[in-house]
């Protein structure tokens, strides 16, 4: 092909992008469709945004109503370490009863606010991602590229919540109901049926091992690496990496600490 040729290529204007939908749909279909889309600079990130609150705040509604947000603090309260039991059995009645309360309205307040810590969180690591991508594997990614390629990645994270809301309808019990684990999509949940006996840096392992998230992940450095125009390794490199790393660090956390 000739030079000539070549040029007249490059100045062909790109179609039309993909509709907000088509988005959507490409990612679980198609994904590299959608962050092509993205790095061709339809950067918009709000439908996948306001799915996940949708699906969020669904499943706020089906634990409220199925287990009670008391029954939930409650539950978490058993999971907590012996020291910690011991900590909270020693305080006075009233300190032990404001804790309580605290603790009910910020977990309340979480799943409430939930948009708004998806934000902060997509932001956060979109910012990690973007340094990454460009200072160390030479990528020229913009960081409304990543932060797009964020929301279509953890897209899939909304079949985790429907599948909680299915657990709780078909067989799950308030009692029993673990809101750091609520649905059977790692290991943790087959081989530590009962959180509260399993030894809690191994617990940190296994939860980790989430089929979700690594779905997620895969799909995150698959659009890092297109938005950045980089080897699709270097996109699994820097997003894997960096997961392995918190990983590590909360593994070591339960172990210290759990």
């Amino acid at each position: 092909m000739s030079d000539l040729e070549v040029q007249t290529l490059a100045e062909i204007p790109a179609g039309p992008g993909l509709s907000q939908m088509q988005r959507v749909t490409s990612i679980f279909s198609a994904p590299s469709k959608t962050f092509e889309d993205i790095k061709r600079g339809n950067r918009s990130w709000w439908m996948p945004w306001v799915i996940m609150a949708v699906v969020g705040y669904l499943f706020f509604a089906v634990i409220t109503t199925r287990v009670t947000m008391q029954t939930v603090v409650d539950n978490q309260s058993k999971l907590m370490s012996e020291s910690q039991q011991e900590k909270m059995a020693q305080m006075p009645p009233e300190q032990r009863a404001m804790t309580a309360k605290w603790t009910l309205y910020i977990t309340e307040g979480i799943f409430i606010a939930s948009p708004v810590f998806v934000l902060v969180v997509a932001a956060v690591v979109s910012l990690v991602l973007w340094g990454t991508i460009n200072f160390i594997f030479g990528g020229k990614a913009s960081f409304g590229s990543i932060f797009a390629v964020w929301f279509f990645a953890n897209l899939p994270s909304i079949f985790k919540s429907l599948l909680g809301v299915l657990v709780l309808f078909v067989g799950g019990t308030p009692e029993t109901f673990n809101i750091k684990n609520f649905a059977p999509t790692n290991l943790a949940a087959f081989f530590y049926p009962n959180p509260a006996e399993a030894n809690k840096a191994l617990y940190a392992l296994t939860s980790s091992l989430d089929a979700i998230t690594i779905w997620s992940l895969i799909l995150m450095g698959m659009g890092v690496a297109i938005v950045a125009g980089v080897k699709r390794s270097s996109g699994y490199v820097a997003v894997f990496g960096w997961w392995a790393i918190l990983v590590l660090i909360g593994v070591g956390w339960a172990a210290a600490f759990g």
